[in-house]
């Protein structure tokens, strides 16, 4: 049924995490965006929310820092995934099955994290179905990021957070700068550079012919991006 990843070097930082066939398995942005989360200092009473959670190895980790964590995928196997790993972790983490914000209405928090889909695709919209759900985003990759920007605000609390992380090929500058027109003091905090992954790979034409990838490059770049409510 599932597929552990205990033996994976993630599993020191994240613990045992479970992921049901067709879910995203945490992968480096994972780690980054982990490491990004706790410098935060979450504490017990604080509310968070992990949006396109797919494992929700996340939202774990930051019940286990002491938040009260609620995870959302639009998903049926990663809602299942997530409370699996829940479950696992002996954590309470509020799993729900939605729309980005449309499954937490009237809600606010004080942290929302979130590892989008930010791969640049062939297809106008995103896929409605199937594993790459987790992945493709549009022609240039912020279909996801490009909502998440816009409707994130009215959901932070005063002061509140917002922990992104997404390639440097859908365009770290333009979700600064929809952060900023929104209302959040935004900006990057954490930059790596990691060798292509098999859906980049598998597409290098149509990225190299669109001119998103040059001929002779062959890593991608990762950001994190730290938006704060003013």
């Amino acid at each position: 049924m599932a597929a552990s990843l205990a033996s994976s070097p993630l599993a020191p930082a994240l613990g045992r995490v479970v992921v049901v066939p067709g879910v995203y398995a945490p992968q480096s942005d994972t780690l980054m965006l982990a490491a990004a989360l706790r410098r935060e200092g979450l504490v017990p009473g604080m509310d968070v929310l992990e949006v396109c959670a797919g494992s929700g190895a996340l939202a774990v980790l930051a019940a286990r820092l002491g938040a009260r964590a609620t995870a959302v995928d639009v998903g049926r196997r990663a809602v299942l995934s997530a409370r699996i790993n829940a479950l696992l972790a002996r954590r309470r983490v509020t799993v729900r099955r939605g729309d980005l914000f449309a499954a937490v209405p009237d809600r606010s928090f004080d942290v929302v994290f979130c590892n989008p889909p930010y791969v640049p695709a062939p297809g106008e919209s995103p896929p409605r179905r199937g594993v790459a759900r987790a992945w493709d985003a549009g022609r240039n990759g912020r279909a996801v990021v490009d909502r998440i920007c816009a409707e994130v605000p009215a959901r932070l609390r005063p002061h509140g957070v917002l922990l992104m992380v997404h390639s440097g090929l859908c365009a770290a500058d333009e979700t600064l700068l929809r952060l900023e027109r929104a209302g959040l003091r935004a900006e990057v905090v954490d930059r790596a550079r990691i060798p292509f992954g098999p859906v980049l790979r598998g597409r290098l034409p149509w990225l190299r012919r669109h001119g998103l990838i040059q001929p002779d490059e062959d890593t991608e770049e990762l950001v994190v991006i730290r938006g704060e409510k003013r």
